[in-house]
């Protein structure tokens, strides 16, 4: 705006002629998203310019195809055998009519194989009526009971080692024992077991 210089109120000069000037008009609003199907808010685009996943049709995020391969990928743990209650027990071995159940886990009885050894040291040592009997007489036979500490007996003392074989497991039970006839008990056992074994 101009003011002439004849003019000593300050009239202001008309403006030059041009188009009149419209009011700004504001920019249009976004058209809102269509309502989804499942009920839950719309998955914005992705800021990143790659597709985005199609929305789950449960509502749900969706499972990535790798990681649902992989949940396929994951083998299921495998069936336990039938058990029942246990017939016969050597040592920490129980034997039910299906399943030898060892602190290694657990076997099929059908098939399994049985083995039995055992070892024998002889020792010799003072029997415990001499160990008695020398003490109690110092008093009496002036220290001559104390001779009886030479009397000496030989002990057996031995383990069985018993062997069971399923397949390609193994176990080694090793039983402490002191007399033969313990041997012949684990034998029958034992024996008893290969007969239910063969079934």
């Amino acid at each position: 705006m101009t003011f002439p210089p004849d003019d000593p109120w300050g009239t202001p000069a008309p403006a030059p002629p041009g188009p009149p000037s419209s009011p700004a008009t504001p920019p249009p609003a976004p058209a809102p998203a269509p309502p989804s199907p499942t009920g839950y808010p719309a998955v914005p685009p992705s800021s990143t310019g790659y597709p985005s996943a199609p929305p789950s049709p449960t509502g749900f995020p969706a499972v990535p195809p790798s990681a649902a391969g992989a949940a396929a990928q994951v083998p299921a743990d495998p069936e336990p055998y039938a058990s029942g209650p246990v017939i016969v027990q050597i040592a920490e071995i129980e034997i039910t009519s299906s399943v030898i159940r060892t602190p290694a886990g657990d076997f099929p009885l059908s098939g399994s194989q049985w083995q039995v050894n055992d070892f024998w040291v002889t020792q010799r040592r003072t029997p415990a009526w001499a160990k008695i009997v020398g003490v109690a007489g110092v008093c009496f036979t002036a220290g001559f009971s104390l001779l009886l500490f030479l009397v000496k007996e030989s002990v057996p003392q031995g383990s069985v080692q018993v062997t069971v074989t399923s397949g390609p497991r193994q176990y080694v039970a090793r039983i402490p024992t002191h007399h033969e006839r313990d041997v012949i008990t684990i034998n029958q056992q034992v024996n008893y077991v290969r007969s239910l074994a063969a079934l």
